[in-house]
């Protein structure tokens, strides 16, 4: 149990024995002269009780006796402010030490299933830097809520249906008769990037001339092949994997979109208009009706699209996480409506919209790749500063914002640069642990561990729990990400002015004992967001 819901269970005992019912809610001052903890809960009684927030703040705290407080404040306008003892912070070091790796998880999740869908990037190109930003959000909110007890499952959706996957065997047609000696007659909606060339120079190495006369279904099948593999690959070495990938086309064979068209209309909210058929979503919350069916006879993305979202409610998630682009924000409304239709709790669908990244590069915008002369790539991004600092710099922000990404901090070996500072404050320990050669021992009491440095380190260590249930259960793991660089920073001031290894042999086991434990935590926070940092730099 973290000290932030202990602390928590004293209060509600306190209020329990004044016959009051309330929610408590503790935070973390950014003051530490404001107490280790803290919480406004007098304030939220004031209109319960009539009485005064001072008084109602003195009532809890005389109610309070635990050997974990060392101190509890009464201040203006009714705050308690909480100071845990030292003590209790330095006999729960061991604890640190003998979960190891473990160290943070907890069962809240109660193994509730929930599917993560992210990138689901269209097979008609490979991944750029939109959808770095987007696999690095869906990945480390996986690992972080499988941290946590949550029963999680990563999909991928390929939308191989539709126009576009024609668009794309036509065009990768065009280019194969092009090596065969013909002529190339690439469409205007056709895609004309250098990895479609490379698609058809691949089928032609295989096959020769030998499939002029195939129909367009055999080069798209082909390029979707070849594409899929390419951005797995991407991903694979981006340190991002999928449970499940989920194809759009099996939708439409296993006869799933029908079903659901049927029963849209079977619910009294179609109409035609035009010669189209429409959804009246405007009447469950969305701003306007939508099409299903097109005057020429075609399906709109929609409908596959609520097709698949009732497909993953009856495979038995009891929520579902989309991470999309910002192109999509329209689809919230729309989905939710079309599920609520169909009887579904539109709460379940949870939609998480990415906002755009820049690349800056000597101060400009980056728009395109010197190797390619094309948009940036996620492999372009990787090469450049590699998969540590890609992913530290897109988990760092959280994605309802527009984010700069400065390729020249990226690249700085320096403390300016906050992956480095990361890495080599774990570097560093790794250093210290290597130089120790013996056997790190837990001491059953701590007592050269006096001064206010090691005090903050022990209170910023044992925030990690609540740090990842926060990131957690409010889908925000930028919060580990910024954790991490804080705790990277204490122990930098730690190391600047406190000698770890010394003649004094017991000074010498405890502090080793604590650098161990910073170096844990380090360890389990860069995990939860996909980093794999140096032991030695």
């Amino acid at each position: 149990m973290s000290i932030k819901t202990e602390i928590g269970h004293i209060i509600k005992c306190s209020l329990n024995k004044l016959n009051i019912e309330k929610d408590v809610i503790v935070e973390i001052p950014k003051d530490k002269r404001n107490g280790d903890y803290s919480t406004n809960i007098a304030l939220t009684l004031t209109k319960d009780l009539g009485k005064n927030p001072m008084d109602i703040a003195n009532m809890i705290v005389e109610n309070i006796s635990d050997d974990m407080i060392e101190k509890l404040e009464v201040v203006r306008p009714g705050f308690i402010n909480i100071f845990i003892s030292k003590k209790y912070l330095l006999n729960k070091l061991n604890e640190i030490i003998d979960k190891d790796k473990n160290y943070g998880k907890s069962d809240i999740g109660n193994n509730k299933k929930i599917n993560l869908e992210y990138v689901s990037a269209n097979p008609t190109g490979i991944l750029h830097v939109g959808h770095g930003r987007g696999a690095t959000y869906g990945d480390n909110l996986s690992r972080i809520l499988s941290f946590i007890g949550y029963d999680v499952t990563r999909e991928y959706y390929i939308n191989d249906a539709g126009n576009q996957m024609n668009n794309l065997g036509i065009s990768i047609k065009e280019r194969y008769k092009e090596l065969c000696g013909l002529k190339c007659e690439l469409p205007e909606d056709g895609y004309h990037g250098k990895e479609i060339i490379t698609i058809a120079k691949e089928i032609y190495d295989n096959y020769k001339d030998s499939k002029l006369n195939e129909d367009i279904y055999f080069f798209r099948k082909e390029g979707l092949d070849i594409l899929l593999d390419k951005i797995k690959k991407d991903l694979d070495k981006y340190r991002v994997n999928f449970d499940v990938f989920t194809s759009e086309q099996s939708l439409y064979d296993r006869g799933l979109v029908d079903t659901v068209l049927t029963k849209l209309k079977n619910s009294g909210n179609c109409y035609i208009n035009e010669g189209a058929l429409w959804l009246k979503t405007s009447d469950y919350g969305d701003e306007k009706d939508r099409v299903l069916i097109k005057n020429d006879g075609n399906y709109t993305y929609l409908l596959p699209d609520i097709a698949y979202h009732v497909n993953k409610i009856d495979r038995g998630f009891e929520e579902l996480i989309d991470v999309l682009g910002s192109d999509h924000h329209g689809y919230i409304n729309r989905l939710k409506a079309s599920l609520e239709i169909l009887g579904k709790d539109k709460d379940m669908l949870n939609i998480k919209i990415l906002q755009m990244v820049r690349l800056i590069k000597d101060g400009e915008e980056l728009k395109l790749s010197k190797r390619t002369g094309k948009t940036v790539t996620l492999i372009d991004l990787i090469d450049e500063v590699g998969v540590n600092a890609t992913r530290y710099f897109f988990a760092s922000k959280s994605i309802d914002t527009q984010m700069d990404f400065d390729l020249d901090l990226a690249l700085k070996q320096s403390n300016d640069n906050p992956v480095y500072y990361i890495e080599y404050a774990n570097a560093r320990i790794a250093s210290i642990l290597r130089n120790y050669h013996k056997k790190i021992t837990k001491q059953e009491e701590y007592r050269t561990l006096d001064n206010d440095a090691t005090y903050i380190i022990l209170n910023k260590l044992y925030e990690f729990e609540d740090i990842v249930i926060s990131a957690g259960e409010k889908r925000l793991p930028h919060l580990v990400a910024n954790y991490v660089y804080e705790l990277a920073a204490l122990f930098h001031n730690y190391y600047a002015k406190e000698k770890i290894i010394t003649e004094d042999e017991l000074s010498t086991k405890e502090r080793i004992v604590l650098v161990k434990a910073i170096k844990i935590v380090i360890n389990n926070a860069l995990d939860l967001i996909g980093i794999i940092p140096r032991e030695e730099m």
